[in-house]
């Protein structure tokens, strides 16, 4: 069964950051294309930036320039360095599964507990 487990989140000020890390089990890194999601309450999760196994990446347009997804394949995990952040950042944060090659939403059933970020002075 998948396992994925996030960590790093946070209450930081804005323009303030944050690193977000995705631990997963088995070699789910050496197979998938992954990416970070996240979700407010009442609204739909989205997905805000992938990476394929072979590290291209792409971003939601709201991100772009601010967040940075990376990942290292050899231990299983996942990052997102988040810079800039901005009240409307506030979400949880999950990762999972995204299509290759065009990075786009196509996660598991399975869901990790996320990561709370939140960003308000």
């Amino acid at each position: 069964q998948v396992q994925l487990v996030e960590s790093g989140g946070g209450l930081v000020q804005p323009g303030g950051s944050l690193r977000l890390s995705c631990a997963a089990s088995g070699s789910i890194f050496s197979i998938y294309a992954m990416g970070w999601y996240r979700q407010v309450p009442g609204k739909q999760r989205e997905l805000v930036a992938g990476i394929s196994v072979g590290g291209r990446t792409n971003y939601a347009a709201s991100v772009k320039g601010r967040f940075t997804i990376s990942r290292d394949n050899a231990k299983n995990t996942m990052y997102l360095q988040m810079n800039s952040l901005k009240p409307e950042d506030t979400a949880v944060y999950y990762c999972n599964r995204v299509s290759s090659p065009w990075l786009g939403a196509l996660p598991f059933d399975y869901w990790g507990q996320g990561t709370q970020v939140t960003v308000s002075s």
